[in-house]
């Protein structure tokens, strides 16, 4: 049991944050710089794999920072639901159906959110210091994520 145990636990201690995961993003435009930290998985980032995270079977769980003024752009994983539980910071969640339907809220310590499939989703933080939340998708490697069609990151290569 410990040994299998061991391969089940993943310490902060041996965790760091990887900025490089969405660098193409954050080339074209810095304002989308943000940093993952992995657990469980490697999260729809589309990164490929990370041996330093426990296996995912059925989610995936990592923590994402997103310094002062930067913003997650909009994306759509159209296979999963997504949960945002924002530990620290001050988010505007925008939420758009492809229909073009729009919601906004502001999210503050210790909020949580479920994004279901199908929904356009993008995080600002509109705080005065680094946003850091939990982020879970439901499989275990989801569909890496596309933008609305009128994005310009829709036309980036990874």
């Amino acid at each position: 049991l410990k040994d299998w145990m061991e391969t089940r636990i993943a310490r902060f201690s041996t965790r760091k944050y990887d900025f490089d995961a969405l660098k193409f993003q954050a080339d074209f435009d810095p304002k989308y710089r943000r940093g993952q930290m992995r657990y469980i998985g490697t999260g729809g980032t589309g990164v490929a794999a990370d041996s330093n995270t426990i296996p995912s079977e059925h989610f995936t769980f990592s923590t994402m920072v997103i310094p002062a003024g930067n913003e997650g752009p909009p994306h759509i994983h159209v296979d999963v639901e997504e949960v945002f539980f924002l530990i620290r910071g001050k988010l505007k969640l925008v939420l758009t159906t492809p229909e073009g339907e729009r919601y906004e809220t502001v999210m503050t310590d210790r909020d949580v959110v479920s994004v279901p499939p199908g929904v356009y989703r993008e995080e600002i933080n509109i705080g005065d210091e680094d946003a850091l939340m939990c982020v879970m998708l439901g499989a275990k490697k989801p569909i890496t994520p596309t933008y609305p069609a009128d994005h310009p990151l829709a036309k980036l290569k990874r």
